[in-house]
């Protein structure tokens, strides 16, 4: 006699098998990432930094499953400024928003707008402890002293407002959840240090133009100061003649010389 199996039997008879994560942890999750990043570099709906480069999908990957954001989020919300990959302060402040540990974060103004002491500070509230968080404040004389605001094509004296807000918020996280930022600054942060002229060509401060600004520095200081140039400590070598055996030195001859020419 044939015994009959339902299907809900066979589906308890099968043993669960365990879900593969992509990351770089085991073969089958790099394959899997691998297989993930090759279909998004060859998306035309993803930034140009993605598009044909697999390197660039797999790191985007990496990073969105270390802090649990979608991979297309983090591609739409890397930027890259002066070569250094930022994140966009809209897309720190909702991972914050969206991370659970804490509600959302508010923003506070005070002082006189339109002068220096107009100011923000952001805070958000720890659901565990029930603790309020309270960020940095960030005014606008702070953004004058450390040279935010006289920036070429900074958006300090066209949007103040809502650079105070994603300034603080930026902030804010850096301080009590640096680890969804992952130690990245934001678009607007790096933006602040660099300079944009008219024609449109980034102007930034690397460590090759500090080195090159000190030397060009140095240069005109020895110039200035008359420095001479280093003299060979060795003393000169005596001349032999060989036809009367007598013996010149350099500075004797050069004193004659100077004799007969006066």
């Amino acid at each position: 006699m044939t015994q009959q199996v339902t299907l809900g039997q066979m589906r308890q008879t099968v043993p669960a098998t365990e879900q593969v994560r992509m990351g770089f942890g085991s073969l089958q999750s790099f394959e899997l990432m691998q297989r993930a990043a090759k279909l998004l570099a060859a998306a035309q709906l993803v930034p140009k930094e993605y598009q044909g480069n697999l390197p660039n999908c797999v790191i985007a990957l990496n990073m969105a499953n270390r802090i649990g954001a979608d991979p297309l989020m983090v591609m739409q919300n890397l930027v890259v400024v002066h070569g250094k990959p930022t994140w966009s302060s809209q897309f720190l402040i909702a991972t914050v928003n969206t991370c659970g540990r804490f509600t959302a974060l508010r923003y506070e103004f005070f002082g006189e707008a339109g002068t220096d002491s107009w100011g923000c500070r952001a805070w958000a509230i720890e659901k565990d402890s029930g603790e309020k968080l309270v960020g940095t404040d960030i005014t606008i004389g702070i953004a004058k002293a450390e040279g935010w605001y006289g920036k070429n094509g900074s958006k300090w004296k066209t949007i103040p407002q809502q650079m105070l807000m994603y300034r603080a918020g930026a902030w804010w996280t850096r301080a009590y959840a640096p680890e969804l930022s992952m130690g990245l600054q934001t678009a607007e942060e790096v933006a602040d240090i660099i300079d944009i002229t008219p024609s449109g060509e980034v102007v930034g401060v690397t460590t090759e133009t500090l080195r090159q600004e000190i030397k060009n520095v140095t240069e005109e200081a020895k110039g200035l100061d008359g420095e001479p140039e280093a003299q060979n400590s060795e003393p000169p070598q005596p001349i032999i003649d060989l036809e009367t055996g007598e013996v010149h030195h350099a500075e004797q001859d050069n004193a004659q010389e100077g004799e007969l020419l006066l």
